[in-house]
């Protein structure tokens, strides 16, 4: 006979909890670690007014939690009444739809005085004294008088000393700290106008400081609300990130979403960088963050995140807050209109950027710029002569692609020189043109000025007014392409060539059969295919934009893009993605030597074109360094 489970009842009455082993329930789901503990008291303080918090911890919130605040404060006569569950001033439960407030379940307090001991302060503006409560594991004492001025101070020590099994699975000291600095931040983020401070109070932060060492400051900002909010967030993400980040203003259906969005080349990692507001409240959505992914897929690559901070306001009625204990999950009556309205307003945002590239790209390559050993190698520059003593002027004029305005550069070996443009490839952006080219003077005025050089057949090398850029032609053109490629796409279909003679790919099964089942969606972006006996496939017409690609490696590559994106992908990412891979075929590829109009045309349309200031892959295509950094690199500065 089996032994009966351990984990069955042996039909035991059922029985009401007590009130303590109640409380210490409700704590688990509130007070997750320490940090949760710390959310809880300083959402109370934003509450109640407050335009100062401080915050100290010791051992990473284990030993010590201390919150103190200049709100309006809770009168003698309701100190006990704060620390009994369900017991709020901040909702009557008529509507819980309608929430205004970070709090409002009335669980923070006694769920934090279940598992610690605790210790409330607090004194009203009106009130001759203040008042202090102690709460140890769910246990009230009697209120006595203090010594506070006005606002409120929480005290929690020895923090799950009630429920000892908690404690094994807290992390160490130090990442508990990390987590506690974390959510101070968002919570800064959210509220720019108060000011919060943030201290580590344990020994070793002692030892340093009788006031222990300072994790965090953000005093209150100056200013509207949206300049404030800007400023916190120099002050929180750092400077790079507002520099290098899209303003966001978008409105549909009564919802408003605002804020920071970083620039495609301002990635990061891992999805450390990413901040949602959902009325003020810091949340974790799996819904955002998943439209905010959606808003960048055509502009970052597989690994990389972007870094944004962003609010989304709206009648409470629009939101639900009361989905998860913690508050940190929303459930939006219109999911739908919340995703939409965040990607169209990112998207719309990254094409309004157009060119624009992050300005540490440029940071970054500085750092590239280092002495080395040994005589440096002679760069490769386009025409450069067989000859390594002095070049004539005619060599030099060659070297760099210089030119009269309108006048074709000539050929390293006396061939006469070619029309300005691309017209002569097939791969031929519509950019290059036969008017002569600006003067020097207005074209050093435009964005990434005029083209002076092109080093090892890859990297065009161009003079601004204030500096140079350094442009990847392959990863710049490649982008080109790929717009031109979406934007045809989108109006009529790309345009289609016919192959003289159909060209036959051999391909493994499980390909050739994933082609032809997207052979419609290809159509539509220029790629006709049919099948071609077992493991085969016929070409018979290419996108025109590609002029004529090696069919054989387009197809791969597009079987390879469709076996990544996977079935479960939106029929439009699958495309885009496509799309993309097609555009690598397209490009001009490293090693090809340009011409100074085809440089200065390539330029001007990355100009015109949004979204080039990166490639398909989301790397830079082009790097900007001023006089400033170039004088300071040879120690003029």
């Amino acid at each position: 006979m089996n032994a009966p489970s351990p984990y069955i009842s042996k039909n035991r009455p059922i029985r009401r909890l007590d009130e303590s082993a109640q409380n210490r329930i409700a704590a688990g789901e509130v007070v997750e670690r320490p940090a949760s503990a710390v959310k809880e008291l300083a959402e109370n303080s934003l509450d109640a007014g407050a335009r100062r918090i401080e915050i100290a911890i010791a051992d990473g919130g284990r030993t010590l939690i201390r919150v103190a605040d200049d709100g309006h404060g809770i009168p003698e006569a309701e100190l006990a009444l704060a620390l009994e569950r369900h017991a709020t001033s901040k909702t009557d439960g008529a509507d819980l739809l309608d929430i205004r407030s970070f709090g409002f379940r009335g669980e923070a307090l006694p769920s934090i005085g279940a598992v610690s001991r605790l210790v409330l302060t607090s004194r009203t503006e009106a009130a001759d004294a203040a008042w202090t409560l102690r709460c140890d594991a769910g246990r009230l004492g009697a209120p006595a008088p203090a010594a506070l001025a006005r606002g409120t101070v929480v005290e929690a020590r020895d923090l799950f000393h009630a429920t000892p099994a908690r404690l094994k699975f807290l992390r160490t000291d130090r990442a508990e700290t990390q987590a506690v600095a974390d959510m101070v931040r968002r919570l800064a983020m959210a509220a720019p106008e108060v000011g919060f401070v943030l201290r580590d109070l344990s020994e070793g932060g002692a030892k340093a400081s009788p006031e222990g060492r300072v994790l965090f400051r953000a005093d209150p900002e100056p200013g509207e609300p949206r300049h404030a909010r800007r400023l916190r967030l120099a002050r929180v993400m750092g400077r790079e990130f507002t520099d290098n980040a899209l303003e966001i203003e978008a409105e549909r259906e009564g919802l408003r979403l605002s804020g920071l969005a970083g620039l495609p080349t301002y990635s990061r990692g891992a999805a450390v960088a990413q901040f949602l507001f959902v009325n003020g409240r810091p949340v974790r959505d799996k819904l955002l963050t998943g439209a905010l992914r959606a808003a960048y897929m055509d502009v970052l690559h597989s690994g990389r995140h972007p870094a944004a901070a962003l609010y989304l306001e709206c009648d409470p009625q629009l939101v639900d807050v009361n989905v998860h204990p913690a508050k940190t999950e929303v459930r939006f009556r219109e999911p739908g209109v919340a995703r939409g309205l965040l990607v169209s307003a990112l998207r719309h945002a990254l094409a309004e950027g157009g060119h624009r590239a992050s300005s540490t790209v440029g940071e970054a390559a500085l750092g590239a710029f280092r002495p080395e050993a040994g005589p440096p190698a002679a760069p490769r520059l386009t025409g450069w002569g067989p000859r390594m003593d002095r070049p004539s002027v005619a060599e030099l004029r060659r070297a760099y692609d210089f030119q009269a305005p309108g006048e074709a550069a000539p050929a390293p070996d006396g061939t006469p020189p070619a029309q300005p443009g691309l017209s002569e490839d097939p791969m031929a952006w519509r950019a290059a043109r036969s008017e002569p080219e600006p003067v020097e003077t207005e074209a050093e005025d435009l964005p990434l000025g005029l083209a002076r050089a092109q080093l090892h057949e890859n990297y065009i090398v161009a003079q601004t007014r204030d500096g140079m850029v350094i442009v990847d032609q392959h990863a710049a053109h490649e982008r080109l392409v790929y717009e031109r490629l979406k934007r045809q796409a989108a109006e009529a279909g790309v345009r289609r060539q016919a192959l003289l003679i159909p060209e036959i790919v051999e391909l493994p099964a499980d390909d050739a059969e994933r082609l032809l089942a997207a052979a419609g969606p290809l159509a539509e972006l220029g790629l006709v295919i049919e099948p071609f006996g077992p493991g085969a496939l016929a070409v018979r017409e290419t996108p025109a934009e590609l002029g004529t690609p090696d069919a054989a490696a387009l197809l791969r590559d597009v079987a390879d893009e469709l076996a990544e994106e996977g079935e479960t992908a939106a029929v439009r990412a699958r495309l885009d993605a496509v799309l993309s891979r097609m555009a690598c075929h397209g490009s001009v590829r490293s090693g090809r030597r340009m011409g100074a109009a085809e440089m200065n045309a390539l330029l001007r349309e990355m100009e015109a074109t949004p979204m080039s200031g990166q490639c398909n892959h989301g790397r830079p295509t082009y790097v900007t360094l001023t006089l400033a950094q170039i004088e300071k690199l040879f120690g003029r500065r």
